[in-house]
C-alpha cells in the first residue's frame, strides 16, 4: 500500500466523530492492506511501531519536529515555530511549507525510515534523528508530510481505540461484527493487536484461537466487578475463596529463566523501577518460566506493616531508584498463576492455579502468596473483611472457586468488596479528564479551576461525562495538572468524547483521577447512561483522592455499564434504609 492511500484514510477518520463511519472506514483500509503490512498499519494508526508493551519512543519531541521541517523545507527555525503557532500543529505547518510534488513511499518505507529514527542512538543521536526525519519529509507530498508529523508526536487524534480497531478488523473479513469476540480474546492473551491482525491475516479467525499465553508478553489482566455487600457475594458465588484486597501497585511478572520483566496494570514495563521484586523473583521463584500477578507494597521493615498507597506511589519512579527501594522497600502480595514452566495455566481453576501458585514461591523477604479463606458463611467472610479494613487494607476480592482466569474480562467471576463502600457512595469512581475550566478567583493564577470528567462507554469505545470537579487538589498539584494536560490539549471536542458541557480547554482522554462522591443523581447536563430524551448520570459533591492514577489508562474508567448498576444497588439501599425508618 501506498503511504499516500494510507494518509487518505487518515484524513477521512480525522473527519469524523461518527464511530459506525470510523468502522467502516477501517474495514475499508483493512481491506486494501497486504499480510505484510496489516501490523505495520495498526502500529501507526496506534501512533506507534510496535506494540505497547515494547520500549521503542520516536524521541520526537515539538523542538526537534522544528528543527527537521526547518531543514527539510530551508526556512528559518523561527518561520516553523511562528507558523506553528499559527497553525496550532506542526503537521498543519508540514503540509503549508512543503512544495507540492508527487510521493510514492509505501507503508512498509515509511514504518523503516520511522523506525530508524526511532532506534537512533549514541553520541549524536539528536542530530541523526533530525537529518532521518528531515530527509524523509523531502520525500513525501504536502498532506504525506501532515499526518506522517502527526505520528511520531502523538497528535493524530482519530478518535478510534482498540475496540474501533477490532470492530474494523472483524468487518473487513466477516462484513459484521460476528468475529470480535474472536479478535478480542487474541488480543487478550498477547495485548499486541499488530501481531494480531498479521495472525487473522494469514490464517483467518481460526489462526486466532491458537494463539497463547507467552512468557514476555503480557496479558490484559482480569478485573473484578463490584458487590454490594457480604450476602451479595454469597448469593452470586456460594462457596468462594476470599482473599485481602490490596492498595498498591498491580503486577504481572514474567520470568524465563534468569530474565525477569515486570508489568503494570496498564502493561507498561516497570522492571526497571522494581529491582527488588524481579531480584526476589529470581530469587524465590524455582520455576524456570511463570507469569504470575500480585500487588506490590511498600512497607515498614520494622513492624512488617504495608504502608498507604501514597507512600507506595512514590516508588513509581525512573530516578533515584537504589536509594528509593533501600528508604521504601516494596513486598510483592501474588495472587493468581496464568503460566508455568511451559504450560498455560489460564484455564485451570482457581484451586488449581493457587496450588501451583504456592509449590511455586519458595519462602522470602520480598514474595508472598496472599491469604486465602474458602467459606460460604457470611459471617466469616464479614470477619475476614472487618479485620482487613483494621489492619489498613482496601478491602476484600471474593473468587469463584471453578472460575478460569479470563485475560481482559471484568465479571463476577471475581467480586471485590471495598471499606470505601460503607460510606459515601461505597465505592470510587475512576474517571478520565476530557477538559478543563481556567481558574476564577484564587485559582485565577492557576489557569485552571475546575476538571470535566467522563467514563468509558466500553461498546461503543466512547467518554460520556458525569462530574465537573473542583475540589481536592493542592495548589501545586493544579500547576502540575494544567501543564499536564496543555500536552494534549485540542481545539475541538475530542472525537470519542460525548458531552453537553463545553469547557474553556478541551483534552484527550489520557490521564484518570480517582472520585469519591456522596451520591449518584440524574442529571441533564452528563452524558454518562443519556439515551434519547432521557437524562444523563452525574456524581454528586465529587472530589479527588490522590493525584494523576499513573496506572490507569483512559479504557480503564468505570465504565458506564458500572455507574448504572451502582446507581441501581444505590436505589435498592435508599429503599431498603426509608422501610426500615420508623
Amino acid at each position: 500500500m501506498k503511504f499516500a492511500a494510507l494518509v487518505d484514510y487518515l484524513a477521512r477518520l480525522e473527519a469524523t466523530t461518527k464511530r459506525n463511519e470510523m468502522v467502516a472506514i477501517l474495514a475499508e483500509l483493512f481491506q486494501h492492506a497486504g499480510q505484510e503490512e496489516i501490523d505495520k498499519i495498526i502500529y501507526l494508526c496506534q501512533e506507534r511501531l510496535v506494540p505497547a508493551y515494547e520500549k521503542l519512543e520516536f524521541g520526537i519531541g515539538e523542538g526537534l519536529a522544528a528543527e527537521a521541517l526547518a531543514k527539510a523545507t530551508g526556512k528559518g527555525k523561527d518561520e516553523v515555530k511562528r507558523l506553528y503557532k499559527e497553525k496550532g500543529d506542526y503537521g498543519a505547518a508540514a503540509q503549508s511549507l512543503l512544495p507540492n510534488r508527487s510521493a510514492n513511499l509505501t507503508v512498509d518505507q515509511v514504518y523503516d525510515r520511522l523506525f530508524a529514527v526511532a532506534t537512533a542512538s549514541g553520541e549524536g543521536a539528536v542530530a541523526q534523528k533530525t537529518d532521518l526525519l528531515a530527509d524523509l519529509l523531502q520525500k513525501l507530498a504536502p498532506k504525506e508530510a501532515r499526518y506522517l508529523l502527526r505520528i511520531p508526536l502523538g497528535q493524530l487524534r482519530l478518535g478510534i481505540g482498540d475496540p474501533t480497531m477490532m470492530d474494523g478488523l472483524s468487518f473487513a473479513k466477516a462484513q459484521d461484527k460476528s468475529l470480535r469476540p474472536v479478535l478480542e480474546r487474541a488480543y487478550n492473551v498477547c495485548s499486541d493487536l499488530g501481531h494480531v491482525a498479521r495472525v487473522y491475516w494469514a490464517s483467518g479467525a481460526k489462526g486466532l484461537e491458537g494463539l497463547r499465553v507467552q512468557v514476555g508478553k503480557p496479558v490484559r489482566m482480569a478485573l473484578a466487578e463490584r458487590a454490594t455487600g457480604v450476602d451479595d457475594i454469597v448469593a452470586r458465588l456460594g462457596e468462594c475463596a476470599v482473599e485481602p484486597k490490596f492498595d498498591g501497585f498491580r503486577c504481572q511478572v514474567h520470568k524465563d529463566g534468569q530474565v525477569v520483566k515486570i508489568f503494570s496494570r496498564n502493561l507498561e514495563e516497570t522492571t526497571a523501577m522494581f529491582p527488588d521484586i524481579a531480584r526476589g523473583t529470581r530469587d524465590q521463584v524455582q520455576a524456570r518460566s511463570i507469569i504470575f500477578e500480585g500487588e506490590a507494597l511498600a512497607y515498614n521493615p520494622d513492624t512488617d506493616e504495608f504502608l498507604p498507597f501514597q507512600v507506595t506511589v512514590q516508588r513509581k519512579r525512573k530516578y533515584d531508584i537504589d536509594e528509593m527501594q533501600q528508604k521504601l522497600p516494596l513486598r510483592l502480595v501474588a495472587f493468581d498463576l496464568l503460566f508455568l514452566d511451559g504450560q498455560d495455566r489460564t484455564h485451570d481453576g482457581y484451586i488449581r492455579r493457587r496450588q501451583l501458585l504456592q509449590s511455586a514461591i519458595a519462602p522470602g523477604e520480598v514474595l508472598e502468596v496472599t491469604e486465602s479463606l474458602v467459606t460460604r458463611d457470611p459471617q466469616r467472610i464479614e470477619a475476614f473483611f472487618a479485620d482487613k479494613v483494621s489492619r489498613g487494607l482496601e478491602g476484600i476480592v471474593a473468587k469463584r472457586l471453578d472460575a478460569p482466569y479470563q485475560a481482559g474480562a471484568r465479571n463476577f467471576n471475581w467480586i471485590k468488596l471495598k471499606r470505601s463502600y460503607q460510606s459515601e457512595l461505597r465505592d470510587t469512581v475512576d474517571c478520565a479528564v476530557v477538559g478543563y475550566w481556567r481558574g476564577r478567583g484564587m485559582r485565577a493564577q492557576f489557569g485552571i479551576g475546575a476538571l470535566l470528567t467522563a467514563v468509558y462507554d466500553q461498546p461503543r469505545d466512547t467518554f460520556v461525562t458525569i462530574a465537573k470537579l473542583g475540589t481536592g487538589f493542592s495548589d501545586e498539584e493544579w500547576v502540575q495538572l494544567r501543564e499536564m494536560l496543555d500536552a494534549g490539549a485540542v481545539e475541538e471536542k475530542p472525537a470519542r468524547v460525548e458531552a453537553i458541557l463545553v469547557p474553556d480547554v478541551w483534552v484527550e482522554p489520557k490521564y484518570v483521577i480517582e472520585i469519591q462522591a456522596d451520591e449518584i443523581t440524574r442529571s441533564p447536563v452528563h452524558t454518562c447512561g443519556r439515551r434519547g430524551q432521557e437524562i444523563g448520570y452525574a456524581l454528586r459533591f465529587p472530589r479527588v483522592l490522590g493525584f494523576v492514577r499513573e496506572d490507569r489508562t483512559p479504557e480503564d474508567a468505570t465504565t458506564e455499564a458500572e455507574i448504572l448498576e451502582m446507581f441501581r444497588k444505590q436505589a435498592q439501599r435508599d429503599e431498603a434504609a426509608s422501610q426500615e425508618a420508623p
